[in-house]
């Protein structure tokens, strides 16, 4: 049969062509580029959204305020830390790695710096971070609001490790020290 006529080769033509080309093999590709360059990686920006909600609704703000005055010490520290770190933080042994100003702002400023704050600074070990809240002089008869709010929102935080009232010379009773997991 012919293939002129569109019909199939038959069974002898088949054979014999497979016969005939049982010896090749393909060529190699002569100057051929292969662009092997990856895909961009998908943006995920639902995930991006619920990590900036997640920041915002972190610090609960829910709870019992402790009747903090101006001049009190704030001091916490996580089961597990040793005294000697500890007590090394209260001293103010510890490089201070960065620096948050918060006084002055109101509470819902505060939280969102410092979330955003604690999510982004990474001391190096041994370091620490210190936090100025103010004393809340001039909050009236409401006491120190935003060093009562500091006090809870760390304690919140999962990188917080401990923190303690910042010596005379690094802001006192209107500043902590802020020992951070790496």
């Amino acid at each position: 049969m012919k293939k002129e006529d569109n019909l199939p080769f038959d069974s002898d033509e088949s054979n014999l062509f497979q016969e005939f080309m049982r010896d090749v093999s393909p060529l190699q590709p002569v100057n051929q580029v292969v662009h092997d360059t990856p895909k961009p990686k998908p943006i995920p920006l639902k995930t991006m959204e619920d990590e900036q909600q997640a920041l915002e609704d972190m610090f609960s703000d829910e709870y019992i305020p402790l009747d903090l005055q101006p001049g009190d010490v704030l001091s916490y520290m996580r089961p597990g830390i040793q005294h000697r770190v500890f007590n090394k933080l209260r001293r103010g042994e510890y490089r201070i790695a960065a620096e948050l100003d918060l006084h002055g702002l109101n509470a819902k400023q505060a939280r969102t710096y410092l979330a955003e704050f604690l999510v982004t600074i990474y001391p190096m070990r041994g370091e620490c971070v210190r936090i100025i809240h103010g004393k809340g002089n001039r909050s009236d008869h409401r006491g120190p609001v935003l060093k009562i709010k500091i006090n809870n929102w760390l304690r919140q935080h999962d990188r917080v490790q401990a923190f303690h009232s910042a010596r005379q010379v690094d802001g006192g009773t209107g500043a902590v020290y802020v020992l951070l997991k790496r």
